[in-house]
Formats: C-alpha cells, sequence, structure tokens
C-alpha cells in the first residue's frame, strides 16, 4: 500500500505513494476532516476542483448520526457522501475520551453517554471496527486511550496497556470481518515518554499493520518534548509505514513535521479558521474581517491561483463575512482548503528536487516574519 520513493538528505522527509482501493496519492500530504460526513462549507465538487487527496471522517459522529444502518442503506460511506477516493474513519476514540464527564473507561471498552442527548452506550474495541467495516471505509483504525499533558509515566503505562490490549482484539475482528479494500492503521500512545511508545511502536508493528498512527500529541506539551517524541518514533518505526499524525495541522508544524519523517495529516484548521474569517498566505495569515480590509482590492493571496483569488478581493470578502452572508465564510474556507493543498504540493516538488531544507527556511522566514496570526 505504501511505497517509498525518495529520502531527503539533509532531513528525515521523505516522499512517498500510498494506494488504497479508491486512488493513489504521493506523501507527504494533507486530508481535510469531514466530521460528520461533510467539509464544513464545501461541497464534493468544490474538493474535486481542489483536487484532494483524501478525507478522514469522525466514526463516532456517524454513529449517533445518522447511524450505521442508514449509511449502509445508503451504499456505504463513499456513496452516502458522493466522495471516490481514500477515506480515513477516525475510531472516535479522542472524541469519547475528550468527554470527561460522559464517559468510563475499563478495558472491556467504552460506557459512554451521547453529547447530543445523553443516551448512553457501550463501545468495545471491536464494536468500533464493526462500524467503521460497515461504513466501509479505506482505512481503519482502532480504539485507544489518548492521555493529556501532563500525566504520569504510571498513568501513561495504563493506556499504554490498555490501547495494545484494544489493538489486538481490533486487529482479530478486523481479519475476520475485512473485505479486501479495507485497511487497518494501528496508533501508537504514550505521551512523552520514550519507553512507552518504543513498547507501544513495537506491539503495534508486530499486528501485520497496513500503516502508522501517531495519538497522543499536541494534547498541551510543550513543542520541544512533542518534536522530540516524533522524532523518537520516526528514528524507531520501519520505513515501510506510512507515518499518520493525527489531528495535526498549522503550516508551520507541518512543515517541522514533515522534516522528522511524518507522511500525512489531517487537521480542522483550514476551514475551522476560514469559518472566523482568516486566510491562508504565504507570508502569514490575515483575518480579511478585519477593517484594514474595508476597501482592498487584492485578493486574499497576489500568489495563489484559486477560484477564490482570481476572482473576488479581500474588500468583498469581508462585506460578505461581516453581514453574515454564508457565502464569505465557504469562499475563505475553499481559498484555505486550496493553499493547504498547494503547500502540500510545494514540499513534495522541494523533497523531489533535493531541495527540501531550503524550501522549508524560506518558508519559515517568510511565514514567521509577515504573519498577522497574533490578530486572529
Amino acid at each position: 500500500m505504501f511505497s517509498l520513493i525518495k529520502k531527503n538528505s539533509e532531513t528525515k522527509a521523505r516522499l512517498g505513494k500510498f494506494k488504497t482501493s479508491h486512488n493513489e496519492f504521493v506523501t507527504p500530504a494533507f486530508f481535510p476532516v469531514a466530521t460528520q460526513a461533510a467539509v464544513k462549507g464545501l461541497s464534493m465538487n468544490d474538493l474535486e476542483q481542489i483536487d484532494i487527496d483524501g478525507l478522514l471522517v469522525n466514526a463516532y459522529h456517524l454513529y449517533l448520526r445518522p447511524g450505521v444502518d442508514v449509511i449502509k442503506k445508503c451504499g456505504g460511506l463513499h456513496k452516502f457522501m458522493g466522495f471516490n477516493k481514500t477515506i480515513i474513519t477516525d475510531s472516535g476514540g479522542y472524541q469519547i475520551f475528550s468527554l470527561e464527564r460522559l464517559r468510563k473507561v475499563t478495558d472491556a471498552g467504552v460506557d459512554f453517554r451521547s453529547h447530543i442527548d445523553g443516551k448512553p452506550f457501550f463501545l468495545t474495541p471491536e464494536d468500533v471496527i464493526k462500524i467503521q467495516l460497515d461504513l466501509n471505509s479505506d482505512v481503519i483504525v482502532p480504539l485507544d486511550e489518548c492521555v493529556k499533558y501532563p500525566t504520569s509515566h504510571k498513568d501513561s503505562e495504563i493506556a499504554v496497556n490498555r490501547t495494545l490490549k484494544w489493538a489486538n482484539k481490533s486487529k482479530i475482528c478486523f481479519d475476520k470481518n475485512k473485505q479486501p479494500q479495507n485497511l487497518f492503521f494501528g496508533i501508537v500512545q504514550g505521551s512523552i515518554y520514550p519507553d512507552l511508545r518504543k513498547k507501544c511502536l513495537d506491539e503495534i508493528m508486530s499486528l501485520d499493520i497496513d500503516g502508522l498512527c501517531i495519538g497522543g500529541l499536541s494534547v498541551g506539551e510543550p513543542e520541544d518534548l512533542r518534536y522530540n517524541i516524533l522524532s523518537f518514533i520516526t528514528d524507531n518505526v520501519e520505513e515501510r509505514y506510512i507515518r499518520y499524525f493525527m489531528g495535526y495541522g498549522k503550516p508551520l508544524d507541518i512543515i517541522e513535521a514533515v522534516s522528522l519523517g511524518i507522511d500525512l495529516f489531517d487537521c480542522v484548521i483550514p476551514t475551522r479558521f476560514g469559518r472566523t474569517g482568516t486566510a491562508f498566505t504565504w507570508k502569514g495569515q490575515i483575518v480579511v474581517r478585519n477593517a484594514l480590509y474595508t476597501d482592498d482590492k487584492s485578493p486574499l493571496d497576489q500568489e495563489c491561483k484559486c477560484y477564490v483569488c482570481r476572482n473576488y478581493t479581500r474588500a468583498y470578502l469581508r462585506h460578505l463575512i461581516n453581514v453574515k452572508e454564508m457565502l464569505g465564510v465557504q469562499l475563505v474556507s475553499y481559498h484555505n482548503v486550496f493553499w493547504y493543498k498547494t503547500f502540500m504540493d510545494q514540499i513534495r516538488e522541494a523533497i523531489k528536487d533535493n531541495k527540501f531544507l531550503e524550501y522549508k527556511t524560506g518558508f519559515c522566514r517568510k511565514y514567521k516574519e509577515e504573519s498577522c496570526e497574533d490578530s486572529c
């Protein structure tokens, strides 16, 4: 499923190719998030025009609404959404564990109450796999226990042991029920503790996985600890596995993670920021709803070739957002997703041309020096 094309000689950045039953794409790559089976503000036609490589969809949310049976009757997740490229389904573990007041965790599974109406549910690791198989996702992720930072070594070890128990149960269930198009990714936990990360990584790789998810980072830990753990993981994982950093997605974070050997990302940031009127540009972020852009006739980004930048001014977009016309946030979100796609295209091209470090240095200097991020 994953093949390594090229390694950068100055960093750990890699160029690869990943194939599923629906499409093949080159990595490093970024997947927009379609939590409820939709990327907020964008149609599937928009996503096709932008030529995104795939989506992350949340199994927990779809399990609650509209329900797995509805999606099965509609022919599976791809037909239900009208999307014909790779879909990864998140197990919902992070969402469940973020609802601390609504759930109880045991080795048997998770007892929780719906965040929608309080209805009680109990899900085993096997249940979570069967839900994703019924959705007919391309890539299936097992239930895991994500701990927040800071967490003691003892509590992190308990979570790692539980994650590994669930991973073993999940893989057995997956192997019994999978179809040829389904792939299984393992997920590595262990907080900021290298020994726990190594233990989890080694046991997950022994399960004959199709790819590796990195979880339990970007949950409050300092940046240096995060990058140290990322580097430790990529030093110890076999090259044949695609490395997927779940839920990680600001541009400067992405390019640093790529330099440490990460292949795949997903995040809500492009559309979440779009809904606040914040646009990504090659000089940093701009908050187009601000008064500064009242009569600004320039596009969001002079260098961008997206439909929005070719047709609309900052002044018009600011007007739409400030009078609460939904078109405004839709257009900014479209631009942001297009910008991310272009950003990943440029990263891949730089790795291919042996110029990644040069590209990274130039991008970070320009983005940091001229970013309007603080005004968000």
